[in-house]
Parts: structure tokens; C-alpha cells; sequence
């Protein structure tokens, strides 16, 4: 196929070269974009008078075969082009002739590509909103399954305090709602129009770069044409945005990882999302989420290898802006890859919510409650806070729990004990008074599931 660019190189490019060069085999899943705004571009120019309606109404319909064609499997795209802009105007001038070349009047394949990019990754972000969306709910069924289910909530890894299963899960419910919102913010950046700032300083033909944003669903255009076909900040802004998510995932990961093992054994994983081992026939290993917590440092590379890319290049546009799309296409559908797989995964989760309960008897988890016991009673917290620290120490040396410490014993410590502390330091009671906004006391954590379900709610009728 000869080059778009052939007039001005005598010689022809050296094969390893073209291969090097050539972004065909990345950058033909976004052929669909590549049409969709060139047809808003011929119109544009139809409407200016750079070219005329009837040339205009030709190229519409040879662009719209072409992806027809695409779409239904008659049309193969050739890994022989360049990219996919050159496939693309190649395929239609074979199909209308001369009258394809006016295509690429007022543009560049540099704001082309710009243009494309943000087109695909606005696409992909829905993409990822529905994955998120469908975790969320995921998450919030489980939650409304497992409020009564208590275990350690824990802090260095070590019992800390008693918690109810579903606040714990709300907590990721949190983190990926303000994933979808930081989503949003980054489209809403990411929307506006490079189209028309050409090479890198404009044209001399009096095109309208608005009619063109507004036809392709963009709320503006970029104001200077050197940013237009140099500015990547959208790629890099996708990718901390697939880096956050996958971070998340990461740590709901690792957690379902250590509770589902023999040590917790707080959840067990459907057959569906585990595998065995080759040697060991007694092993469940929870390798989807072992997997998505790997993939999490991938993600990660392609964030870096981007930013590194571009921290040393001029403008405007160099050819090592190239290497945005791999990295950006790489990050999004791995973090599409283990949404699909975690929503499911955590929905056919087993909950053992006995043996939660039971870890979360030991480890004196509501040593803080035995301390604000004695705070109600008059006692300034860090002397509460002391004395309890004997108690507990005490304990331990003796081999016996907070709810089973004859109360003479606790005499020894304070007078302020009385046989009501029995009461106030069981797990139920340590997780019914916590009553503050946000907490795990059974009213707040309805608030946070009522919260959550009106998020859905009303997510899924602003989809309609």
C-alpha cells in the first residue's frame, strides 16, 4: 500500500522500519471512531463550502459502508496500513475515487488521532461505569444479606474492634462510588474537540471546529491548536483513574484472599472463581482475585510508562506519542477484565458468619468498650484506659477472655465495676451502641445501605 505521505521520499521505507513504525495492530479497534469523525468532518466542510454537498454525500456514504462492512465481517482491516486513518481513507477512495482524497482537507492525522483517542476512551468509560456499577450492586446485596454477621474488624492486622460484615463490605462501596464520580471528572476533561488544529498551528480554510465538537457530543474544543494535537493529560488522567480502581480492587482482593483462608476462613469462594492445585488435591485456591491483585502493578506500569513518555517531548506532536495508546488500551481493559470478574465472584461468595463471630471473641476486641465503660462511670478516659490495659495483660497471663473475668477480679481493678458490664461488653451490644454517623451500629449502617441503593437508583434512571 503506498504511504499518504509517499511525495515527498523517493526510496521506499525499509520493511523492519514500516513494522516499527506502523500502529495498525493497536490502533484498529478504534475504527469505529475514526469514522464517526470524519463523517462529522466532511459534513463540516460540506457546510463551509470547502467542498461540496454532493461530494460530501459521497464520501458519508462510502465511510458508512466501510464501517458497515467492518462490523459485519465482509470487510477485514489490512495489517498492511499504517493505521487505521490510512486504512480508513485508503478503503474509501478504492471505493469513490478522487473524491475520497478531499476527506483529509483542514486536518491532520495528528488532530485526527487526538480526535479519535478521546472518542474511544469517552466510549470505554462507560464501559467502565457499568462494571463499577455492577460491582457496587453486588456489593450492597451482600452487605444487606450480612448485617447481623459480626467479626474483628482489624487495624495493623491485629483484632481491633467488633464490626459487622456488611459495614466492612460498605466500605468498599464507598471507595468505588467515588471511583465513578473521578471517572466522571476525567471524561468531563477529557471532552472537548482537537479536530481542525491540524498539524499543530490551525489551517488557512475557514472551517467551524465547534459545529464538528458539537455533532460528536463534545462540550467544546481544545482553544489552542498546539495543545489540541499534543496534549495526552486525558491518557494520563484515564489511566490514574484505572490505577485507583484497580488499587481498590487490589485491597478487597487481598482481603478476600486472607479471609477465605484456612487461618480466617471467614469466606469460602464459588468452585466458579477457584482452582486446585496439581499436587495438593486438598487445595481452593482463590486465584481470580491472586489475579486481579497482580494485575493491579500492570496497570500501574502503564501509568508510568506513559508519564514517562511524555515528560521530555517538545511540542507539539512527536511520534512517541504512539506509545499512549498500547499503555491507555492495556490499563482500561485490564481493569474491564476484573470488573467482570469480581462482581460475580463476590455475589456467589459463601459468608461464615459463625466463624467470624467466633474470631471476633477473642483478641479482647472490646477492650475500648470496657474502657468507656468505666468513662460513663465518671472516670477520666486515659485512666480507664490504663486500668484495662491490666485487665487485659492480666488475662492473658491467666488464660481467660474480658466476658468470662469473675467480677471479684475486677473489683481488684476499680470499684466502679458492677455486673452490668457483662452486658455492655458483649460483641452485640459493642456493635449495637455504636451509634455515631457512619459507624457500625445496625441504624448506621441502614443509613449507608439506604444511601448506596438511592446511588443505584438513581444512577440507573439517569441511564434512561
Amino acid at each position: 500500500m503506498e504511504k499518504m505521505w509517499a511525495g515527498r521520499f523517493v526510496g521506499a521505507l525499509d520493511r523492519m522500519a514500516d513494522d516499527f513504525n506502523s500502529s495498525i495492530h493497536f490502533d484498529s479497534k478504534m475504527y469505529a471512531q475514526d469514522i464517526k469523525g470524519s463523517l462529522a468532518h466532511a459534513a463540516m466542510l460540506a457546510a463551509q463550502g470547502i467542498i461540496t454537498d454532493a461530494d460530501c454525500d459521497v464520501i458519508s456514504e462510502g465511510l458508512e459502508s466501510i464501517l458497515a462492512d467492518i462490523e459485519n465481517g465482509t470487510l477485514a482491516i489490512d495489517m498492511e496500513a499504517e493505521d487505521i486513518h490510512m486504512f480508513v481513507e485508503a478503503e474509501l477512495t478504492k471505493r469513490i475515487g478522487d473524491v475520497g482524497k478531499r476527506l483529509h482537507t483542514a486536518r491532520s492525522r495528528n488532530d485526527q488521532v487526538a480526535l479519535d483517542l478521546r472518542l474511544y476512551l469517552r466510549d470505554e468509560a462507560k464501559v467502565i461505569e457499568k462494571g463499577l456499577l455492577s460491582l457496587i450492586t453486588a456489593i450492597h446485596e451482600k452487605a444487606s444479606e450480612n448485617t447481623d454477621a459480626i467479626m474483628p474488624g482489624y487495624t495493623h492486622l491485629q483484632r481491633a474492634q467488633p464490626i459487622t460484615f456488611a459495614q466492612h463490605l460498605l466500605a468498599y462501596a464507598m471507595m468505588f462510588m467515588r471511583d465513578v464520580s473521578r471517572l466522571a471528572d476525567t471524561v468531563k476533561r477529557m471532552n472537548v474537540s482537537p479536530l481542525g488544529s491540524c498539524a499543530l498551528a490551525g489551517t488557512t480554510y475557514p472551517t467551524n471546529r465547534k459545529m464538528v465538537a458539537d455533532a460528536l457530543g463534545f462540550d467544546g474544543i481544545t482553544e489552542n491548536s498546539m495543545d489540541g494535537v499534543s496534549d495526552r493529560d486525558f491518557c494520563v488522567e484515564m489511566l490514574s483513574t484505572c490505577s485507583i480502581i484497580m488499587m481498590h480492587l487490589s485491597r478487597f482482593s487481598e482481603e478476600i484472599i486472607l479471609w477465605s483462608s484456612w487461618e480466617f476462613g471467614f469466606v469460602e469462594l464459588s468452585d466458579a472463581y477457584t482452582t486446585g492445585s496439581s499436587i495438593m488435591p486438598q487445595k481452593k485456591n482463590s486465584d481470580m482475585a491472586e489475579l486481579v491483585r497482580g494485575k493491579t502493578g500492570r496497570v500501574y506500569g502503564d501509568l508510568i510508562g506513559t508519564l514517562t513518555m511524555l515528560k521530555g517531548l517538545p511540542l507539539a506532536y512527536n511520534k512517541d506519542m504512539q506509545e499512549d495508546k498500547e499503555s491507555v488500551f492495556d490499563g482500561i481493559e485490564t481493569v474491564q477484565k476484573c470488573l467482570d470478574i469480581f462482581a460475580p465472584m463476590l455475589s456467589t461468595m459463601k459468608v461464615k458468619k459463625e466463624n467470624m463471630r467466633e474470631a471476633a471473641g477473642k483478641g479482647f476486641i472490646n477492650a475500648t468498650d470496657l474502657a468507656d465503660y468505666l468513662t460513663k462511670k465518671g472516670m477520666p478516659f486515659r485512666s480507664a484506659y490504663k486500668i484495662v490495659g491490666g485487665i487485659v495483660a492480666a488475662c492473658i497471663q491467666g488464660g481467660k477472655i474480658l466476658e468470662t473475668l469473675p467480677m471479684e477480679t475486677y473489683k481488684g481493678f476499680s470499684e466502679l465495676f458492677e455486673d452490668d458490664l457483662y452486658e455492655e461488653i458483649s460483641l452485640d451490644t459493642c456493635v449495637k451502641k455504636r451509634i455515631s454517623a457512619g459507624s457500625t451500629g445496625p441504624e448506621a449502617v441502614q443509613v449507608q445501605l439506604d444511601l448506596v441503593k438511592a446511588y443505584l437508583e438513581e444512577k440507573a434512571a439517569s441511564c434512561h
